[in-house]
C-alpha cells in the first residue's frame, strides 16, 4: 500500500504539491487526473524518490520512500520526459535495468521487445516518441516491482500499442498483483481501466474514490421547469454542481443517489427531464468547476 500523509513541495514560492492526504491500495489501478499544474508529475516524482518532500511522509509498504534502496526497489517509475543513456540502445537499457532489479525478467524482455517490434540494437535517439514510449513500458513491466507510475504513459501511442499496454497492465495485475498509478491528462484512457481515481486542484487533493461508485454518486439531469420557482426548488432541494441553459432546456449535473434524485424530480412534475451518465471528463469538469475552475470564465 502507498500512503500520503500532509505531503507537502514547494518550488521557490510555487506551491506544488500542499499537504496532500490519500492512500492507494494495492492490486487496482489508481488514476491520478487533475488541473494544469496541479502537481501530478510533482507527486509522482516524490513517490518515485526522486525528489524528497518538504514536509509529511511518503510510504511504501509502512516504509519511508526517499533515500530507501528497499523502497525504491519496489517502484519502477515512467516519466513524462523519459531518460535514456546517451547514444544508447534497447540492450543498454536492459543492461542498466536489470543490474538495479534482481527480478528483471530478460526473457519477458526480449519477448516483448520482439512482439513490440523494436530494434534492440538500434539507437534510441532514433526511435519516434511512441516507440521510446513502448520501450519504457516494457522496461517498467520486465522489472517485476510491485508498483509502476506512469507519467503520461498513453501520450504518443496508436490506439492499437494504447491497447497492448492496457492489456498488459491488465495481465501483470491478474499474475503477479501489479498496481500501476497512472497521471494523465486523457481522461478517456483512464476512464477505461482505472478503478479508482484522485483528483488533484492546486496542489491539494479534492478526492480520491472509487471510480463506479463516484459515477454512481453524480448524474446529469436535462429538463423543462414549468416555472421559475421551480427552478429554485430544485437549486435548494439537491446539491447542484453546475447549471446552464439553452432556451427552456436546462442542463444540471447534481450530486446524491439516481433513486432519491428521480423520486424528487418526479415529486416536482416538471415539463420534461431525463437523467444521463457521465463520463470521468465530465465528473472532472464538475467537480473543479466547483472549486473556481470554470472553462467559461477562461474563454469569455
Amino acid at each position: 500500500m502507498i500512503e500520503f500523509q500532509n505531503v507537502r513541495k514547494q518550488f521557490g514560492a510555487v506551491k506544488a504539491v500542499d499537504g496532500v492526504t490519500a492512500r492507494i491500495e494495492e492490486g487496482h489501478v489508481f488514476g491520478l487526473i487533475g488541473t494544469n499544474g496541479a502537481g501530478k508529475s510533482t507527486l509522482l516524482r516524490l513517490l518515485g524518490g526522486v525528489i524528497r518532500p518538504d514536509g509529511g511522509r511518503i510510504l511504501v509498504d509502512g516504509e519511508a520512500v526517499y533515500d530507501n534502496p528497499e523502497a525504491k526497489g519496489k517502484i519502477f517509475y515512467i516519466s513524462d520526459e523519459q531518460y535514456f543513456i546517451k547514444s544508447g540502445t534497447p540492450r543498454d537499457m536492459l543492461r542498466l535495468y536489470r543490474a538495479y532489479y534482481p527480478g528483471f525478467d530478460t526473457e519477458k524482455w526480449n519477448d516483448l521487445t520482439a512482439k513490440f517490434g523494436l530494434d534492440t540494437a538500434r539507437k534510441i535517439n532514433t526511435f519516434s516518441k511512441g516507440m521510446k514510449k513502448q520501450l519504457s513500458v516494457i522496461c517498467g513491466i520486465c522489472a517485476n516491482t510491485k508498483y509502476l507510475l506512469c507519467d503520461e504513459t498513453f501520450d504518443g501511442l496508436d490506439p492499437v500499442m494504447r491497447q497492448a499496454v492496457k492489456t498488459l497492465f491488465v495481465r501483470e495485475m491478474e499474475e503477479r498483483g501489479l498496481t500501476p498509478v497512472i497521471a494523465s491528462h486523457n481522461l478517456r484512457e483512464l476512464e477505461d481501466i482505472c478503478e479508482y481515481v484522485g483528483l488533484l486542484h492546486k496542489g491539494g487533493i479534492l478526492f480520491e474514490r472509487d471510480l463506479d461508485e463516484m459515477k454512481l454518486n453524480i448524474h446529469k439531469i436535462q429538463c423543462i421547469v414549468k416555472t421559475q420557482a421551480m427552478l429554485g426548488q430544485i437549486r435548494e432541494g439537491m446539491e447542484v454542481l453546475t447549471m446552464e441553459n439553452r432556451g427552456s432546456l436546462y442542463t444540471l449535473t447534481v450530486r446524491g443517489a439516481r433513486a432519491e434524485i428521480e423520486a424528487f424530480m418526479e415529486g416536482l412534475d416538471p415539463v420534461f427531464f431525463e437523467l444521463l451518465p457521465l463520463s470521468l471528463e465530465e465528473i472532472f469538469i464538475s467537480e473543479t468547476e466547483v472549486q473556481g475552475y470554470d472553462v467559461k470564465a477562461l474563454i469569455l
